[in-house]
């Protein structure tokens, strides 16, 4: 076999850090994304993220990613440094790839959903690589079909609309055809200029489709959206997109749009190989005689053409078709005819709901009146359909569905309609069954994704607001039309709601006025998602409140204070709502609440990603609880270590600036204070405790309040010291050295200052002159939390007007950029250039200075206390 041809190929390193797989992702979905290759991003992407992740977490290497394009496929190859050879061997001894382990999972998923996947070894490293093979689309046919008779033909409307819009390269409108307003009701002046996604109602099942943004950048696309009309209901739709461009090269996007029901007037499904379109007497398929060829590729399609042939074959006004759930227990609406289907879509009933005979799905039934057995049939409930034929749909035995035609006038059908139904049903099951059994395991990989992805951006934040916005933003419009997010601080709290969202920005202040009136969800902690209709039936009251008053029949109706429900924000919310709890450590700490618009429902599969969703969302929402509860408990002993203020020193300027370093801390080792000994004399002090942290900040409360204490009683400096010296040392263990500067501060009737002070191991007082010199006010002495016996003594220092005393800590002297350090001599530089300046900007210029020595941002604690005595002209 020939080598396949390469025609593209991207490659990129990512380093041994955690971000580094979220990275990568990017990387291979952008790369496939621009070589057009839609069908395949979710599946490369998780098996991308698992082999990254094993590279540089678990191998703790760095990875490189190779994408290569060929004619046939994709190919993505995963490099790292770890050349140790490990076969994936299963035994009683060993599970490899567990689904519940940590890693080790990106061979299994290999095995499960790459054509082709492979190891190889080198001297220095080994290369995972797996192959994704493409869909055969061929381009460029065209497709015919027989003659057929009139009743043969698909149903429309007398006067087919086509609604044509261009859409220009930026996704916004700029052309909007007359039968464009008559579907959707928006005049083109309302509409030119707007994103086109401001109007679609996307299908964002994950994996199931292509999203707005990427379909319109596709050369040719067809498939089934909505469109929000001017009355706010979603209008199903199927379109063809086709991309152009001008005379001047610029690209736009042309899409025809006609109501879903009529797709025949746009469907063009690729010609089947072989030769379909010859008569062979004998040999037709009953399957393609019933669905017609060639058969849709898409359930959706196929199942909307079913009900379309089932109505026709019996001459009835309306059909359905329902799918049954994994357990049997419920039928879920997946396609129909002649009824409301955008209310009646994904709506759930039990496979044995109804009366009599003929009340369960699992066998033909008849009904000839509907209205002598009311509730026979839920899902043709004020309809106005009279008689029913159902059967169901069973491969190898097991229920998979059923499907049904109905009649507005009673006693249409009989056992000869049903056996006729159920020959129809017998040839299509398997073709169904087939279809949906490839729709779930895509949507299975599309969910597989989702999860990688969410569980990654929820690890990567702490924050509680930024926790609730992504949960919130991950759910809609993914998930749900809008959510609503209610959490219980304990378990005496009311829930609170939170965070509120909708797809549409312009209804999330009405949906969140709503949701205030109404009495929040239970906090039931049962697992799954369960029925909330309390938002749903307030929005209707609310809705015919207002509706009322605007014709002053508003006294008819029980009174109720605020304002009305607006029609949009109704019809936004009236549909089916689920609650979800938020359960973490054995406690519900909040609610999870998905809604749909009216007659809307949700999808058993999305319910069930939402469950596992909202149990990820849990735990990193009750992390970041815990998270800034020790944050905000940490911050406030911290706050209680620094002074509660600087008192006015007369004939004295003072300005401290205080940087703690690490995150979440606002006192460190490096301390200051300033504080009134007696009438007239003032005491400050500026310290540095080895280390940071909680560790280092109890002893600088330890020194900060024994300083004020012994200063007080009338101990001068030298025996402030000693105390405090023999105070650390007693903490025995959980003693920290500690370098002080102690002085006291008697401001003279002259105008100057005079200061006493004591330097223990501290970085020396810089004074800075009225004539610009520099020179230190004190001698080094030994520092404390060493040594028993002190012996230290004071030093007089007296500064005059114009004078600067500064005293920093060593965080400042030690700025290093590489091998490069600020020093005593460079603070000195930086000091001498402060000449006239007040005591505030001298510290700020000293601080500027310090942050722009190096790129980094500092990694020690950082104290300046500056006192400048002002001189005369400066009062």
């Amino acid at each position: 076999m020939g080598s396949a041809v390469i025609t593209a190929r991207a490659t990129a390193t990512f380093e041994p850090v955690g971000r580094s797989v979220a990275a990568a992702r990017a990387f291979v979905r952008d790369t496939l994304q621009g070589w057009g290759f839609p069908d395949i991003i979710d599946d490369a992407v998780v098996l991308t993220s698992e082999l990254v992740t094993n590279a540089v977490v678990h191998a703790g290497t760095s990875a490189e990613v190779l994408c290569v394009r060929t004619d046939a496929g994709v190919r993505i190859e995963v490099s790292d440094r770890y050349p140790e050879r490990e076969l994936p061997l299963q035994s009683p001894a060993r599970q490899f790839g567990g689904i519940d382990r940590e890693g080790g999972r990106g061979l299994m998923l290999c095995t499960a959903l790459a054509a082709r996947w492979g190891v190889e070894y080198g001297s220095t490293h080994k290369k995972v690589w797996f192959r994704l093979d493409l869909d055969d689309r061929p381009a460029g046919t065209r497709s015919a079909g027989p003659a057929l008779p009139a009743a043969a033909l698909p149903l429309a409307d007398a006067r087919v609309r086509v609604a044509v819009i261009q859409i220009d390269g930026t996704g916004h409108i700029n052309a909007w055809n007359d039968d464009a307003e008559h579907l959707f009701g928006y005049t083109a002046e309302q509409v030119t200029g707007k994103p086109l996604a401001d109007l679609a109602a996307w299908p964002h099942t994950p994996g199931t489709s292509t999203g707005i943004a990427e379909a319109l950048r596709l050369s040719r696309w067809e498939g089934s959206y909505g469109i929000r009309g001017a009355d706010g209901r979603v209008i199903p739709v199927y379109a063809s997109h086709l991309r152009v461009r001008d005379t001047v090269g610029a690209p736009s996007t042309v899409c025809l749009l006609v109501r879903d029901a009529e797709r025949a007037v746009l469907q063009s499904p690729p010609r089947a190989g072989g030769e379909s379109g010859t008569d062979r007497s004998g040999s037709a398929d009953p399957f393609e005689v019933f669905i017609g060829s060639p058969a849709p590729d898409d359930l959706d399609g196929l199942l909307q053409r079913t009900v379309e042939r089932a109505r026709d074959m019996l001459d009835g006004d309306s059909a359905y078709l329902l799918l049954a759930t994994d357990d049997e227990t419920e039928l879920e609406v997946r396609a129909s005819t002649g009824l409301p289907s955008a209310r009646q879509r994904f709506a759930r009933v039990p496979v044995e709901a109804g009366t009599g005979r003929y009340g369960s799905a699992r066998m033909p039934s008849v009904h000839d009146d509907l209205n002598a057995v009311p509730g026979a049939v839920p899902l043709l409930t004020d309809t106005g359909m009279r008689s029913v034929v159902t059967v169901p749909l069973k491969v190898e035995g097991r229920l998979t569905g059923s499907l049904g035609v109905a009649a507005e006038a009673p006693h249409r059908y009989g056992n000869e309609e049903a056996l006729r139904l159920q020959f129809a049903a017998d040839r299509i099951a398997l073709a169904v069954e087939s279809a949906r059994l490839g729709e779930l395991e895509r949507l299975r990989r599309g969910s597989l994704s989702f999860l990688v992805e969410a569980s990654d951006l929820l690890a990567g934040t702490l924050d509680r607001d930024q926790t609730l916005a992504l949960m919130a933003q991950m759910t809609v419009p993914t998930l749900a039309t809008w959510c609503a997010v209610y959490t219980i601080a304990d378990q005496s709290s009311e829930p609170e709601l939170s965070y509120v969202l909708h797809e549409d920005e312009d209804l999330i202040d009405g949906l969140k006025a709503l949701l205030v009136k109404v009495a929040p969800p239970d906090p039931v902690p049962t697992p799954g998602a369960r029925p909330w209709p309390a938002p749903s039936e307030a929005a209707h009251k609310g809705a015919l409140r207002t509706s009322l008053r605007t014709v002053g029949l508003a006294g008819d109706i029980e009174h109720s204070p605020g304002p009305g429900i607006s029609l949009s924000t109704a019809a936004a919310v009236g549909g089916e709502t689920v609650v979800l709890p938020l359960v973490a450590r054995n406690r519900v700490i909040g609610m999870l609440t998905l809604g749909k618009p009216t007659d809307d429902h949700f999808r058993q599969e999305i319910l069930e990603l939402a469950e596992d969703l909202s149990r990820r969302a849990a735990l990193a929402l009750d992390n970041a609880r815990l998270y800034s509860e020790r944050t905000a408990i940490s911050q406030s002993l911290q706050r209680s270590l620094l002074p509660p203020g600087l008192p006015d020193v007369p004939g004295v300027e003072v300005d401290v600036i205080y940087r703690a370093a690490g995150e979440g801390n606002e006192v460190g080792g490096d301390f200051y204070d300033l504080f009134p000994i007696r009438d007239g004399a003032y005491g400050f002090a500026i310290g540095d405790v080895c280390g940071t942290g909680p560790e280092a900040a109890a002893v600088t409360g330890l020194a900060r309040h024994a300083l004020r204490l012994l200063a007080r009683e009338g101990f001068g400096g030298p025996a402030v010291l000693e105390r405090l010296n023999a105070a650390i040392l007693d903490e025995g263990a959980r003693s920290r050295f500690l370098t002080l500067l102690y002085g006291e501060l008697w401001p003279q009737e002259d105008g100057s200052a005079l200061l006493k002070v004591v330097c223990a191991g501290h970085p020396l007082p810089l004074r800075l002159r009225q004539d610009g010199t520099v020179s230190t006010a004190a001698d080094p002495q030994p520092l404390l939390g060493v040594m028993e016996d002190l012996e230290l003594y004071e030093q007089t220092v007296t500064l005059n007007p114009g004078d600067v005393l500064l005293c920093v800590t060593d965080g400042v002297t030690e700025r290093r950029e590489g091998t490069r350090m600020l020093g005593d001599d460079g603070l000195a530089d930086v000091l001498t250039t402060c000449t006239g300046l007040t005591a505030g900007a001298v510290s700020a210029r000293i601080l500027r200075a310090v942050e722009r020595f190096a790129a980094e941002p500092a990694s020690d604690d950082m104290a300046i206390l500056a006192m400048r005595v002002p001189e005369a002209l400066d009062h």
